[in-house]
């Protein structure tokens, strides 16, 4: 049985609905993402190793950290402090992962966040 191709996305609509989302929660659910991409790729989710590869983790963590420095002053402590401690974590997470270990202040977003020490 052949599937039916999806229907072209309505392009006008999505713009409307983005105008409509407060820039805050554009960046709240960008970091959210990354966190949970970074999970996975550190293979602290229920597959574990499946997915595991460092390398990418560590794209996604700095990524992260990029983004939560250059957004702090534009979100509130309310939604920074979440993401923060979820950054440090996952930090921490590739730090106990790595088989050779970074120096302090090397890790994955440290040039962001400074040293991190688990």
């Amino acid at each position: 049985m052949s599937e039916t191709p999806p229907e072209n996305p309505d392009f006008d609509s999505m713009t409307r609905d983005i105008a409509e989302v407060p820039a805050v929660e554009v960046i709240v659910t960008v970091a959210v993402n990354l966190m949970s991409a970074a999970a996975v790729k550190l293979g602290l989710t229920e597959e574990g190793d499946k997915y595991k590869d460092l390398d990418e983790a560590r794209k996604l963590v700095t990524a992260l950290a990029g983004l939560l420095d250059a957004s702090a002053t534009e979100i509130s402590s309310f939604h920074a402090a979440p993401l923060r401690d979820g950054l440090k974590s996952l930090q921490l997470a590739f730090r106990e992962a790595s088989l050779v270990p970074d120096e302090p202040g090397q890790g994955p977003g440290e040039k962001y966040t400074g040293p991190i020490y688990g």
